[in-house]
């Protein structure tokens, strides 16, 4: 749970049609609205490269109450960077398609409110975890909400188009925090599934760039899609791609797995290369929307960290 909301490391938003505009919003929509300035669909992703990690650390199941308080404090954290990154990009926000319906560009929230509700998660959760974690993992939560807030929010995103390569940087530290939640320390098992998400990171998000490119010219975003031709970034994300598969295997040696885990590593990390190379040869035929068909790539890359760090919490419970 990198605490941190990460921009793309969940579905796209759906649009909201409960509420138009023009009508006042009542204490369910406004309820729903501080809901959604959490993006609970990145805080599942979040959580789900944390709690395995917590079983592969404990090699076994660890405590319930551990477990309990990991979650719920890295919920909050996760909110709360997410909250503050709604205040700072309400701007863009009100012009994209897809953030257009959040509670900011909807008038439903006041800036002023959300930043009071961000920081309010922020001292729960660093109190949660520091008290009943311990104070590396609430220090790790800390970083990776700082850094998500003024390393990639303010100053990268709107500046390069390598803003989701380092700012997602962010977007790695559910594995330390499990890691760490568990054992108080940090060691290389971690720090291998921590590199995994990092290079998973740019394949999932330029595709959803892709999808949404047009959104992000018209605010000046400078995702990759944005500025370089779709085979250019097709290429980008195979060798991110390939990057990724061949770390996922090095737990293999560095922790001492047993062979489920990199059987299964190796079997997802196969199909994800298979996809990531036709939607590449897509990119080279047409620079269509239509043709290019990104988001397939999209769902499949949530599907395969799901589906990796669930080998990682079984694998110490399959002992084979």
């Amino acid at each position: 749970m990198t605490y941190v909301g990460q921009p793309a490391h969940a579905a796209p938003e759906q649009p909201d049609r409960s509420t138009p505009a023009d009508e006042p919003a009542t204490l369910r929509d406004v309820v729903m609205a501080y809901v959604g300035l959490t993006k609970p669909r990145v805080i599942e992703l979040l959580l789900l490269t944390t709690v395995p990690v917590m079983f592969f650390a404990a090699r076994g199941v660890p405590p319930l109450g551990l477990v309990v308080a990991t979650v719920i404090g890295g919920t909050l954290s996760a909110g709360s960077a997410s909250a503050y990154n709604c205040v700072y990009d309400r701007d863009i926000d009100e012009q994209m398609r897809r953030t257009r319906r959040r509670a900011l560009p909807r008038h439903i929230v006041s800036p002023a409110s959300a930043l009071v509700f961000a920081t309010v998660l922020a001292v729960l959760s660093t109190v949660i975890l520091w008290v009943w974690v311990n104070p590396l993992s609430a220090g790790l939560a800390v970083g990776a909400n700082a850094f998500y807030v003024f390393v990639y929010t303010m100053l990268l995103k709107r500046r390069t188009t390598q803003n989701i390569v380092w700012g997602g940087l962010a977007g790695c530290f559910p594995a330390l925090i499990g890691w760490t939640a568990v054992t108080g320390e940090l060691a290389w098992p971690p720090v291998i599934l921590f590199m995994v998400v990092f290079f998973w990171t740019p394949p999932h998000t330029w595709a959803l760039a892709l999808r949404y490119r047009e959104d992000y010219a018209q605010v000046s975003v400078p995702m990759l899609p944005v500025v370089k031709p779709a085979a250019v970034v097709g290429a980008q994300i195979v060798a991110y791609s390939w990057v990724m598969v061949a770390t996922s295997l090095l737990l293999w040696p560095v922790a001492g797995t047993g062979n489920f885990y990199p059987i299964v590593a190796g079997l997802l990390g196969v199909v994800f290369l298979v996809e990531a190379h036709r939607m590449w040869g897509r990119t080279k035929r047409s620079d269509a929307l239509n043709d290019i068909r990104p988001m397939r790539l999209f769902h499949h890359s949530n599907l395969y960290l799901s589906l990796l760090f669930v080998a990682v919490a079984l694998d110490p419970l399959l002992a084979f």
